[in-house]
Formats: structure tokens, C-alpha cells, sequence
């Protein structure tokens, strides 16, 4: 684990001098990117900081509810307004991502920046492109992460309803509301000091996993009849789901959360993969039970990453290449793939 004291004293440092502040997630944030960045926010905000936020693309609708979100600029929505707020930042904090593509097509502007760039993640093999990396694997989530360093800056824990909603909706969706990833009992520790905080727990979930429309259900059901592969040999399952199915069900963006995680409830099932067909490439997500590290397949084969058990890649191929590819690599992985299904 991270020993934290120097590097919160480190960025307490640059906070200290900072004018102009931006906080940047990741392309198609997740609730862990958006709970981070906006419980940073929230701290920061309160301390008379003068704090700017950053999407490179849209936001999912299922947390487009939480407090401040409506304060993210969307970079592809108004790039010019954007690349000036990059300009005029003095301190640049990167949040829930290691890899500068995660940028999206605001990489180049941020990159060129002459701010001081802090990266906060948790996720495994970081790419060096910040001047300061605060990041501990063994974290289920960022929003975990920075509850405890914002902890030490605050010099006890902090809270206020909007940051404990934020933190708490980093958390449970990076574990799936604890059905995987690498919580322990100080992640339930932090959860019982937000619950503290008064938060309805009750309306946080239904807002991110009961906020759904009937098309999205159907979707769901389209992909599991129609679009699942069981292979059984392998203890693998795939779903993919092109444009045209997509479009049929009338797609949001958010729609597809969780699909990759259902087919881990199949006995003797311990790895799964969903391919969704964008403009001229497949994007992947991978989960796996036991010790089969989808990190490092997605690393080997995607050029992507993530964490042990949850991770994805991109493909620029075909639906159907892209799925040939796959399988390919599926036999070549059969004997780590089976060996964890038997531990």
C-alpha cells in the first residue's frame, strides 16, 4: 500500500501556490472518474480555491444527476472555451486514468500545458506523463484513494453531503456495488464515515443502477439471447453488439454498464468479454474471476489495461476481425484461463 504522508505533502505544496485549477477525467468517464473528480472539486472548492473541471467527451447519463456535474465543461462541446481554460491553468490534476490517450482529443492541449500535472489513479502500469504520480493499485477505486489523501490535507476527514455522495458513487460503481475489485474492510470503513454524513444510500443506488429506460432492458435482454457466445471449453463468454443493434434499441450513452459483468454468473465461467462496435473500431471490456489477470491480456493482446479482474482495450478492426482476433488469443491464454477456474 502507499505510504501517503510525503505525496500529500507534496501536492499540499502546489495547491498551496495554485491560482487557476483544472481537474480532468478520463474520455467516457465512469462513476469513479466523475465521483473523484468532483469530490476533489467539492474540497477544493471549499478551501476558496479557484477550480475549473474538464471532460474530454460526454457524460453518462446515469451520473448526470450528481452535484456540480453541470460545472464540467465538455471539452469536444465548446474546444475553443476548453483549450483556453487549459491555457490559463496553472495546476493541472488528472484523475482515474494512467495513460494520456485517456485524454482523448484534448491529450495534445494538456500535454503542451506548462502547469504542474499531478496524475491521482489507481489503476496498474502508469505511463509516465505527469510531474507528479499519486497512484495505489491496491485501492478499489480512485475516489478511495482520494478520500485518504484528502484526508490528510484536511487534517481529518472531510465531509459535506455532495463529497460523500461523490466518493461513495466512485466506490460503488468501481466495485460494482461490491461484487468485484479490491475493496477491503477500510474501504467499509470509509463507506460507514460517509453513511455517517446522512447520504440516502438508498437513493445514491437507484439513481445509478435503477436509472435506466425500458430500451436499455431490452438491449440487455437482446445481447444475453442473441449476441452471447458461451465457450465452454474455455470457461470463457464473449457478447458483442454492433452499431445497427445499437441503433435499434434506441442506444444512450451509459447503456451497456455492467453488461460484461453478467456472464461471470454462469458456473464454471471466470472470464468475460463484451465488444461494442464505435466508428472504425471495437471497444472491449474484460472480467475475469480468480487469479486470470485481464489486465495483462488486455495489456498483451489490446494494448489496453486496467486492474486484475476488470480491464479493456481498444480494437481498430471489424466486428468480425476483431472477435477472430480475440479467440486467437483466448487459445493461446487456455491453460492460464482454465487453471483459474480451478483455484
Amino acid at each position: 500500500m502507499l505510504e501517503l504522508a510525503k505525496y500529500t505533502k507534496e501536492l499540499s505544496n502546489h495547491l498551496n501556490r495554485a491560482g487557476n485549477i483544472l481537474l480532468i477525467c478520463h474520455v467516457n468517464p465512469d462513476g469513479d472518474a466523475i465521483g473523484s473528480q468532483l469530490a476533489l472539486y467539492h474540497y477544493l472548492v471549499s478551501k476558496g480555491k479557484n477550480v475549473e473541471m474538464l471532460s474530454p467527451n460526454y457524460l453518462q447519463e446515469f451520473i448526470k444527476w450528481m452535484d456540480g456535474v453541470e460545472k464540467i465543461n465538455i471539452f469536444i462541446k465548446d474546444r475553443a472555451f476548453c483549450r483556453d481554460l487549459i491555457s490559463k491553468s496553472d495546476l493541472i490534476i488528472m484523475l482515474d486514468f494512467n495513460q494520456s490517450n485517456r485524454l482523448g482529443e484534448a491529450e495534445k492541449d494538456i500535454l503542451n500545458s506548462k502547469a504542474f500535472k499531478i496524475v491521482i489513479d489507481h489503476h496498474l502500469n502508469s505511463f509516465d506523463f505527469a510531474d507528479l504520480l499519486i497512484s495505489d493499485p491496491s485501492r478499489c477505486s480512485t475516489s478511495e484513494l482520494l478520500h485518504e489523501i484528502i484526508s490528510g490535507l484536511n487534517g481529518k476527514p472531510f465531509m459535506s453531503t455532495p463529497y460523500a455522495e461523490a466518493i461513495y458513487v466512485g466506490i460503488v460503481t468501481d466495485t460494482g456495488n461490491f461484487d468485484h475489485g479490491s475493496y477491503t474492510g477500510a474501504t467499509f470503513r470509509t463507506i460507514a464515515d460517509l453513511m455517517d454524513t446522512g447520504i440516502d444510500r438508498e437513493r445514491v443506488f437507484n439513481l445509478v443502477f435503477n436509472n435506466f429506460s425500458a430500451d436499455r432492458m431490452k438491449l440487455q435482454g437482446f445481447a444475453l439471447s442473441e449476441r452471447m457466445v458461451v465457450l465452454e471449453k474455455y470457461h470463457t463468454v464473449y457478447i458483442f453488439l454492433t452499431r445497427e443493434d445499437l441503433k435499434r434499441f434506441n442506444y444512450r450513452k451509459g447503456d451497456t454498464e455492467g453488461f460484461v459483468n453478467m456472464p461471470l454468473s454462469i458456473s464454471g465461467i471466470v472470464f468475460s468479454a463484451f465488444f461494442v462496435e464505435k466508428d472504425g473500431y471495437v471497444k472491449l471490456s474484460f472480467r475475469s474471476k480468480g487469479s486470470f489477470s485481464v489486465s495483462e491480456f488486455a495489456d498483451k493482446y489490446f494494448k489496453g489495461g486496467g486492474h486484475k479482474n476488470a480491464s479493456g482495450g481498444d480494437h481498430y478492426d471489424t466486428m468480425e476481425g476483431t472477435i477472430s482476433y480475440f479467440l486467437d488469443a483466448v487459445r493461446k491464454e487456455e491453460s492460464s484461463i482454465i487453471n483459474s477456474s480451478i483455484r
